[in-house]
């Protein structure tokens, strides 16, 4: 039986130490698919916040009631503990931490019944890597103009690096 893992996401060796991570901004980036949320927390932790990963809904809750955020991203459907139950554990337990639904499955109307929820975007799949840093930008309350360069600036290079490799890796959308 698979535990449940709650990691930090790592900043990339080439990275200057100032830019790498905002102590003051702290996300908690939860989905059950490994890959895209190792690539989104890297992407995260490049444009200046700190991350910590959650592999599904359960173990989510754990670090939520461990540690403090700012922001959460959740993906909806994963095994043990969805994204909207996550959100309505942690509305029940009045923590106010803003909270962006990135997800393929969106309950839109389970949402509009409870605006108690209160989630501050819904950010459908697939969605780009730029739509990601101006989303947690936005909900931060901040101009990003660098976050976002940065956010254009890797997807040009992982564009690049497909189209010179001719590999199958996925495109720069989540």
């Amino acid at each position: 039986m698979k535990s449940n893992t709650i990691s930090q996401a790592k900043p990339p060796a080439g990275i200057p130490a100032q830019g790498r991570t905002n102590s003051l901004c702290r996300i908690l980036l939860v989905d059950d698919d490994r890959e895209l949320r190792g690539f989104n927390a890297e992407l995260l932790v490049e444009s200046g916040y700190h991350v910590d990963t959650a592999e599904d809904g359960a173990a989510g809750w754990k670090a939520l009631k461990a540690n403090h955020y700012d922001v959460l991203i959740t993906d909806n459907m994963m095994p043990k503990v969805t994204g909207l139950e996550l959100i309505k554990k942690l509305r029940s337990e009045d923590m106010t931490l803003a909270v962006i639904l990135a997800s393929g499955t969106t309950p839109m109307e389970e949402l509009i019944q409870n605006p108690r929820l209160h989630i501050n975007a819904v950010l459908p799949k697939p969605y780009s890597i730029a739509d990601l840093v101006r989303t947690v930008d936005k909900i931060l309350h901040k101009p990003g103009a660098g976050r976002r360069a940065t956010a254009a600036r890797i997807q040009s290079n992982l564009t690049a690096a497909k189209t010179n490799s001719g590999s199958s890796r996925r495109e720069p959308r989540m």
